[in-house]
């Protein structure tokens, strides 16, 4: 039987502050799964489809004020609606890992940072239009100032800055509603050092995937 006939698609996501590495620390994760001899697929949100990238530009752009965070939250499940729909969910179909950077926890962090009660609206709409969850999140943690600095210095050139914006009192609250969401859920998210040098934090990634990633073929 080929492999691809009794393996099953697997879903994980990277989180946390703009600024820790997430993004690199999946390109290195995907290359590495890819020499295993899985079918890798690297996405991330906002965005990951067409239409998803189209709202992404509404939301990553512009002034810190431009929309309502309910409004966001509606912009970002539209988005992940359409990101699922024709990229993850074909994909895990097939048996392929994906990962995605950024996806659920991020909207469940940055809309719901200052109104709880706004939590109940992400999850519900994540319920209702989304229905997918991940098979393992990794949070990428580090001092919140040392990432905004990192973030601003990238992210200006491209005016995808809108976030960034808002703040250093903000990316510190942001840290923490990460580590609750880990918190509340430790057999899905494990919590990563994103201080250490980079080839540390591989280390660290791989060790937390590869077990998993085994005990799904």
């Amino acid at each position: 039987m080929a492999a691809q006939e009794h393996e099953r698609g697997f879903f994980l996501t990277f989180e946390g502050n703009d600024g820790t590495g997430k993004s690199s620390q999946a390109q290195m994760l995907a290359a590495r799964v890819r020499a295993t001899g899985r079918e890798v697929v690297e996405t991330r949100e906002p965005g990951g489809a067409p239409g998803a990238e189209e709202i992404r530009r509404l939301l990553v752009e512009g002034d810190p004020e431009r929309w309502s965070p309910e409004t966001e939250t509606l912009l970002f499940t539209v988005a992940r609606r359409d990101h699922v729909e024709r990229v993850i969910r074909p994909a895990l179909d097939r048996g392929a890992v994906v990962i995605s950077d950024r996806y659920v926890d991020s909207t469940r962090a940055y809309q719901a940072i200052d109104a709880p009660e706004r939590r109940v609206l992400v999850d519900r709409l994540h319920d209702l239009a989304i229905g997918l969850d991940p098979d393992l999140t990794l949070i990428f943690d580090m001092d919140p100032a040392v990432a905004l600095k990192r973030a601003s210095d990238r992210l200006s050139a491209s005016h995808e800055d809108r976030f960034e914006k808002k703040g250093a009192e903000f990316q510190t609250r942001l840290r923490a509603a990460f580590l609750a969401i880990a918190a509340a859920e430790p057999g899905r998210c494990v919590v990563i050092d994103a201080a250490d040098p980079p080839e540390t934090v591989a280390a660290e990634v791989w060790a937390a995937v590869a077990h998993r990633l085994g005990a799904v073929r």
